[in-house]
């Protein structure tokens, strides 16, 4: 079996201020609120929901 690559996905910033689809999108991700954490599978999916809001996370990736 392949072995899927993660990434950990952590928000850093506060959504306070943000506009609604940045909000959207990190909820979609499953981060309401500072510090809260999330493993999603990297692919392309993954990496455009991080484009989108990489100034409010911070990633690192899972072995």
């Amino acid at each position: 079996m392949a072995k899927v690559k993660s990434v950990k996905i952590t928000l850093v910033k506060s959504l306070i201020g943000c506009k609604k689809d940045q909000i959207a999108t990190a909820e979609a991700l499953g981060l309401k609120k500072v510090n809260d954490f999330t493993v999603q599978p990297e692919n392309a999916c993954t990496q455009g929901k991080i484009k989108k809001i990489v100034h409010l996370i911070q990633v690192e990736n899972v072995k």
